[in-house]
């Protein structure tokens, strides 16, 4: 999935989902320290607790941060791809 970011340095989060796990996820752009950083973390952990850990995050006075971002490209993939499994 490609998702076009709003309100932060990077421009677009790259992910693949399999089996309800993040893999191959790439920020476009942005710090890239810290998004590098955001990848490896997330990388095989389940969306449901992606998207709890990381949305909420603020960068600076911004209302969302590259984390934030993930969570929010997240849920928009569970809503086009179906909710979590129980």
């Amino acid at each position: 999935m490609v998702y076009k970011t709003r309100n932060v340095c990077s421009r677009e989060i790259r992910f693949d989902v399999k089996d309800h796990k993040l893999t191959n996820v790439q920020y476009v752009g942005g710090c890239s320290g810290n998004t590098q950083g955001i990848a490896r973390l997330v990388e095989g952990m389940d969306v449901s607790e992606a998207i709890e850990r990381l949305q909420g995050i603020h960068c600076g006075f911004r209302p969302t941060s590259c984390p934030d971002q993930l969570a929010q490209a997240l849920k928009v993939y569970e809503q086009e791809n179906g909710a979590s499994p129980s």
